[in-house]
């Protein structure tokens, strides 16, 4: 009997241990709100059965926080997947050496210029940098339809811009600076300066000042934007410079990356490939979030500020990368200072 017993105790244990190294799991650091990625990670686990573990961030420092996480972690990654929301932070970790290529079934069925060439990151659900104009205090052929528009005299005093050294805003200014040339962007954010333009500390806070009526306009992403209008607010959301002889309004994407030497590359090469589909995008499309889809597959028709543009920024997101410490130096030194 003892021996008997002894038997099925090392049996168990044995079923034990193959159960544990049978367990799946994927870890990924994400800048997009819990709110809207949680429920497509346990749609990912009852679809593969593979548990995610993720790891949220605070609003004021996410994205910043979990780059230099992944930083940190350089010799020793924990992470496997990292879900960014600021393309220009993503292609800086690619330069440190700290991603790795894969090459998801997916990647396809995106634009070229939303996928690296190198195959460390791949571009989807966009957010636009827009302008959110309030209607009761500008209308009609006054309502302003470019980013250069805001240092008209007419608007002196009257636009906001969130603080730009950090945020969509920061990547915003290193991907103007690799599209104009660092002199014609620090012209323009002078006169912005001349003309009274308030910092905002956020975003968010640009779009609620709009919708209080406290400024006309401001620059701020279609979610911070869309927020404002479905809360019933007197604005109206402008795709600025997106006519057809105009630069194109800014798309600055989520971004999906396999960090280098990951624990389970297999289990991070499959939730890449789940997240880059057109269910999920149209998922983030229709949520508070209103993410942009990029995907082929996906009906941008059913995106709730349908009809989007036709004309976007083309970008060469690398070369704004390596524009991005040079132009926060110069904000910091002039354009910030009192």
């Amino acid at each position: 009997m003892k021996m008997k017993s002894a038997g099925l105790v090392c049996a168990m244990i044995f079923l034990c241990a193959m159960g544990c190294a049978n367990k799946s799991e994927v870890i990924v650091y994400t800048a997009l709100d819990q709110e809207f990625s949680e429920p497509i990670f346990q749609a990912f686990e009852k679809a593969t059965g593979i548990r995610v573990l993720a790891k949220y961030d605070t609003e004021s420092t996410k994205t910043v926080g979990l780059v230099n996480t992944i930083i940190a972690e350089g010799g020793n990654p924990r992470c496997d997947v990292f879900w960014n929301n600021e393309i220009v932070n993503t292609i800086r970790l690619k330069d440190r050496n700290l991603l790795q290529p894969c090459s998801p079934d997916n990647a396809g069925y995106y634009p070229a210029e939303f996928r690296d060439p190198d195959g460390t990151w791949y571009g989807f659900a966009a957010r636009a940098r827009v302008l959110i104009v309030n209607t009761n205090l500008v209308s009609g052929s006054a309502i302003p339809n470019s980013i250069f528009a805001l240092t008209e005299p007419a608007l002196k005093g009257k636009v906001g811009i969130a603080k730009p050294l950090f945020g969509t805003t920061a990547t915003q200014m290193a991907c103007l600076f690799a599209v104009f040339g660092p002199e014609k962007v620090k012209s323009w954010l002078m006169d912005l300066k001349a003309n009274g333009v308030a910092v905002e500390s956020g975003n968010k806070m640009c779009a609620v000042d709009v919708a209080q009526g406290n400024i006309v306009a401001a620059l701020t992403d279609t979610d911070d934007a869309i927020g404002e209008l479905r809360n019933g607010a007197p604005v109206k959301i402008v795709f600025p410079d997106s006519q057809e002889n105009g630069v194109g309004t800014l798309l600055i994407p989520n971004t999906l990356s396999l960090v280098k030497d990951c624990p389970h590359p297999q289990e991070g090469m499959r939730l890449i490939n789940y997240l880059l589909s057109p269910e999920v995008e149209e998922t983030l499309a229709s949520g508070d979030s209103a993410q942009i889809p990029l995907n082929s597959r996906s009906s941008a028709s059913a995106h709730p500020l349908a009809p989007l543009p036709k004309f976007w920024m083309k970008v060469d997101f690398g070369a704004a990368a390596k524009q991005f410490e040079s132009a926060a130096q110069w904000i910091q030194e002039t354009f910030m200072a009192p």
